[in-house]
């Protein structure tokens, strides 16, 4: 049997340059601005499938995680830092990536509470699905969240991401409680559709922390709205 080349290339750490946002690979470095944005917020992590940290030490030992699967070569996580303070707001990542199958998934993300309803989270996801689908090659991107997170729910719905359906009793609940994750997907097809509407998004008006409007897509190459490799960051 001939086995196929892979279709897509592997995702691996980079700087993704926003008006609003920058998405650079996560690092310890970034802990306590982590800790300061989301550490004890129980609504927060209500829904996520680790309990609270209610320590700095604990969410160190959250990142750990991140970074051994990322030595691993099973996930790509980055800290999500705001453009006007400079300050790390969350992290995201990406995750069950098939070069093969041209496929990922976006995931394990959260952002500080003082950040939601901003432009953090739109051009966060913006920045994910553009170097997915225009530099890496992907012709699929999806996300799984816990069926009771309306919020997340929705904020997936609103970059019009399909839902595909609902995997029941997949996964643990910190409190032991058993999780169904609904999942949803965008397909290569329906990226240019999608990014136009998330790109009028951010240009509509300033954001509720006062973010400055009017950013241009994400292109190629360094500066506003491209990407640096962590090499020439």
């Amino acid at each position: 049997m001939v086995l196929q080349p892979p279709v897509a290339k592997t995702p691996s750490p980079i700087t993704l340059v926003g008006c609003h946002v920058r998405l650079e690979p996560l690092t310890p470095a970034h802990l306590p601005d982590l800790y300061a944005a989301g550490g004890g917020d129980d609504e927060l992590w209500r829904w996520m499938s680790v309990p609270t940290p209610h320590t700095e030490e604990e969410m160190g030992g959250l990142l750990e995680g991140l970074l051994a699967d990322c030595r691993a070569g099973l996930r790509v996580p980055f800290a999500v830092v705001q453009s006007s303070t400079g300050r790390t707001v969350g992290w995201t990542s990406y995750g069950f990536f098939s070069t093969r199958d041209a496929r990922l998934e976006i995931g394990w993300t959260w952002y500080g509470r003082a950040v939601w309803r901003s432009a953090v989270n739109t051009e966060s996801k913006l920045l994910l699905l553009t170097h997915a689908f225009e530099e890496l090659g992907m012709g699929r991107v999806s996300w799984r969240t816990d069926r009771m997170n309306t919020r997340s729910r929705q904020a997936i719905r609103r970059l019009g991401a399909v839902r595909e359906g609902v995997f029941r009793r997949e996964m643990r609940r910190p409190d032991g409680s058993w999780r169904d994750n609904v999942y949803y997907a965008m397909l290569s097809d329906q990226w240019p559709e999608a990014k136009a509407r998330l790109t009028a998004r951010l240009a509509m008006g300033p954001s509720l922390l006062g973010e400055v409007a009017g950013c241009s897509p994400p292109g190629p190459g360094p500066g506003p709205g491209g990407t640096v490799s962590a090499k020439e960051k």
